[in-house]
Formats: structure tokens, C-alpha cells, sequence
């Protein structure tokens, strides 16, 4: 394995869980995109434990793309996924984004000109003048704008779309939040199958008590047809999230949060790293 060198400007975070048949696009992708940068980057897949072939297929590309990492993890959703590889992310600036192709990795550059302006976080939102939903049934926006409300209501108000995966973070911002976390933290439990979740309402409640900048950026956002998304399993377990935040609020849970954590890139030199 090679080790790790100097800290890049760009680390891209890709959570995947049984991604085989999406993931290889995406990577190239964005593989592509930053060959074609002026800037350093790295790009860490955090594989969610797949039982199919995405760490297989990632494994095989470490030896042609010297900026990609893979770090394997037990299966315990999308949330503890996002939050390990962006531990793991040493750029000064950390994108995350989903293994599929829905916000284009073009659209970071909207992302970057707020976080080089001095704000500490720019998520990407489905709402605003600006943004375009390309091919999403009428339903799931319906869906998506009741939770939206209800997530301002109880968590995090004053934001329209908090659950676009596509989010960008100084490095020491991440880390910190990261840290905080407690849905999703350490002791996050193992689950079954594929488990969507609202970790975005911990982390932005997270972010606005904590001070931090926040720009909500509109992106072009195009619906995928091969969605994990199940609306009724998956609304319950977001609509949970977004309670077990006010709850843990009330219950001082996120009061005395101070002590330095050491992060997986000060633990590890490895380009695999397997965690379970």
C-alpha cells in the first residue's frame, strides 16, 4: 500500500452499499472531473459493507487511480458510511456525494465559490431559483416537501431541502460536526438492507448550534430510476432521525462535546482500510 502524503485541496466522500452497477459511472466520472483540476484531490469510497462486488470493483481501480481510497465498514448505513470516509478525508475542503449520478459532480463548483467566500458549509438543494428536478414522480416531491416541513418544524428551520446528498464542508468544520454526531456515531448499530437515513438533520442541526455558515445552494438533480428509496420503510426511519434529534436535544446530549476525538487519517496510512 502506498502511503498518505500531502493533504489535498479536495477530498470527494462516496458513501456505497451494493453499488456494483452504479458506482463504476460515477466514479469514472468524478475520476475524470478532478484529472481535469488544477488542484490536488483525493476520492474515498466508503464501502457500507456491500455483499455484492462494489469493494471488489474499487479495490481493483487503487493501483490506476493513486488518488482513490477504499474503506470498508460494517453494514451500518448510509449515515455511518458518510461519516467515517469524511473522518478519513484530509482535503481542505470535504464533498460528499451519492454513488449514483443524480447531482452531477460539475455542480461542486456552485458549491465551492460559498465555501471560498468564507461561508463553512454549502449542501445542495432541489428548491430555490435555480435548482432542477429532472424526472422525479409527483409523489416523492410531495413526500419530500411534507418531511421538509417537519424537519423545520422540530430540527433545523430555515432550510428547504436538507436531505440532497450533495453537501461540501471546510475540513475542520466536518470534523468537528462529525465528531458530534450521535445517531450515527460509533456505536451506530448494525442494520439490514439498504438503510437510507436522515444523518443530514443531525449533522445541519449540528452545524446552525454550532455556529457555522451555512449556504443552501441550487443544483440541477435528476432523479434515478434504480432509487434505494423505499418510501414507507424509509420515511418511518427519517421521520425517527429527525425526532431522536429534538429528543437528544432536550436531553443534553449534545452539551459537553469538547474533547478532541483522533480522526482515521491520523490513525492510518493504508489506501484499504477495513474498519469492521
Amino acid at each position: 500500500m502506498t502511503s498518505i502524503e500531502s493533504s489535498p485541496y479536495l477530498s470527494v466522500v462516496i458513501p456505497a452499499y451494493n453499488e456494483e452497477r452504479r458506482l463504476p459511472a460515477t466514479l469514472r466520472r468524478v475520476l475524470d472531473y478532478l484529472a481535469q483540476q488544477p488542484y490536488a484531490s483525493e476520492v474515498i469510497v466508503a464501502d457500507d459493507g456491500s455483499s455484492d462486488g462494489t469493494a471488489a470493483y474499487v479495490d481493483r481501480q487503487l493501483d490506476v487511480h493513486r488518488n482513490l481510497f477504499l474503506l470498508r465498514l460494517d453494514h451500518r448505513g448510509k449515515g455511518y458510511a458518510v461519516r467515517s470516509g469524511a473522518l478519513m478525508a484530509r482535503g481542505e475542503y470535504i464533498l460528499l456525494c451519492d454513488a449514483d449520478p443524480a447531482v452531477p459532480i460539475e455542480e461542486w463548483e456552485r458549491l465551492r465559490r460559498y465555501l471560498e467566500s468564507g461561508y463553512d458549509v454549502a449542501i445542495g438543494s432541489r428548491e430555490g431559483l435555480g435548482a432542477r428536478r429532472i424526472g422525479e414522480p409527483w409523489y416523492r416531491h410531495i413526500m419530500g416537501r411534507i418531511f421538509n416541513t417537519i424537519v423545520r418544524l422540530v430540527a433545523v428551520g430555515g432550510i428547504q431541502d436538507t436531505q440532497c446528498g450533495f453537501k461540501a464542508l471546510r475540513r475542520a468544520v466536518a470534523h468537528d460536526l462529525f465528531r458530534r454526531v450521535r445517531i450515527y456515531g460509533d456505536d451506530a448499530p448494525q442494520v439490514e438492507g439498504a438503510a437510507v437515513t436522515a444523518y443530514d438533520v443531525e449533522l445541519l442541526y449540528l452545524a446552525v448550534r454550532r455556529g457555522y455558515r451555512i449556504a443552501e445552494v441550487p443544483v440541477v438533480w435528476q432523479y434515478g430510476e434504480e432509487t434505494k428509496v423505499n418510501p414507507l420503510r424509509d420515511s418511518w426511519r427519517n421521520l425517527r432521525d429527525v425526532l431522536k434529534v429534538r429528543w437528544y436535544a432536550l436531553r443534553g446530549r449534545y452539551a459537553g462535546l469538547d474533547a478532541p476525538l483522533a480522526t482515521m487519517a491520523e490513525e492510518s496510512a493504508r489506501r484499504t482500510i477495513d474498519i469492521r
